[in-house]
């Protein structure tokens, strides 16, 4: 008896042994990134760096302004475009799950979310920028939108699904029209979920360089404006790691130190966001 207790524990203690190293193993590749992100690209950050835009080649200094807010811009059309419309989406096919058009709907949202991202580069490219007849920071927002939508829909299906049925019914049993139920007692409920699954649609897209070649393109000055083309930190950090320039590379460390850094600071806000705004059941 003993004997078969002590092989159990054994056994309970190996497998737990595994399990923590596989799951540090996992870890050792994102150690890697961030060594030779912080090594290499440390070194090439200062204020002129953030603040200042490139200068031509054979000039010293410069910087990646127009980038970073060519980052944001991108970021901040994708997200008007696709969260109302991935939110509402995730409505939808949690509430009619037993519906022949949830079924279809689910299908091609399987099927989007598997499309390449340079496919829907050069769709956004027929769809906006072919009939404007140039380049500009709506269709590159346009194509990312497309990107986010997947993640956005099946994280707020997902979420609503884990809501508890008695708290829409107590709320309906009190009068409480269907329309504000889901606006004021399911969607606050699901903050955190639906929250989570657009933070990881925003770090999904915005490493993304494929899309922008044929759509944002890029500008090596500063823009505002959404109908022209606009510059962005992963196109920035292509053209420099592309290039024959050394001065260029070290900017390209010290641009994908940015990026790293905006995704890292993300997920810090939505962690404290999250925490302050979670509903406990």
């Amino acid at each position: 008896m003993r004997d078969k207790i002590y092989k159990r524990l054994l056994k309970d203690k190996l497998f737990k042994t595994v399990v923590i190293f596989l799951s540090f193993i996992s870890t050792v590749p994102l150690f890697f990134i961030l060594f030779h992100l912080i090594k290499n690209g440390l070194s090439s950050l200062n204020i002129e760096f953030l603040f200042n835009l490139p200068k031509p080649i054979g000039e010293e200094g410069g910087g990646i302004a127009n980038a970073i807010v060519g980052t944001f811009i991108l970021i901040l059309i994708s997200s008007f475009l696709s969260i109302p419309l991935g939110i509402s989406a995730g409505i939808f096919m949690a509430e009619n799950r037993n519906s022949k058009l949830y079924k279809i709907i689910n299908l091609l949202v399987e099927i989007l979310q598997g499309v390449p991202s340079i496919v829907l580069g050069i769709v956004a490219y027929l769809w906006v920028v072919k009939p404007m007849k140039h380049f500009s920071a709506l269709s590159g927002g346009i194509a990312l939108a497309i990107m986010m939508l997947p993640v956005i829909i099946k994280s707020t299906e997902e979420t609503i699904n884990l809501i508890p049925e008695s708290l829409k019914e107590a709320s309906l049993a009190l009068g409480v029209p269907y329309y504000k139920t889901i606006l004021f007692v399911i969607l606050p409920s699901g903050l955190s979920g639906i929250l989570t699954g657009i933070l990881i649609g925003i770090s999904r897209i915005a490493g993304e360089t494929a899309p922008l070649l044929f759509t944002a393109f890029g500008n090596p000055y500063m823009n505002l404006n959404i109908f022209k083309p606009v510059e962005s930190l992963p196109h920035l950090i292509y053209n420099y790691a592309k290039s024959p320039f050394s001065e260029w590379h070290q900017k390209a460390w010290a641009a994908s130190f940015v990026l790293i850094l905006m995704v890292f600071t993300l997920n810090i806000l939505s962690k404290w966001v999250i925490r302050k705004w979670k509903v406990r059941f």
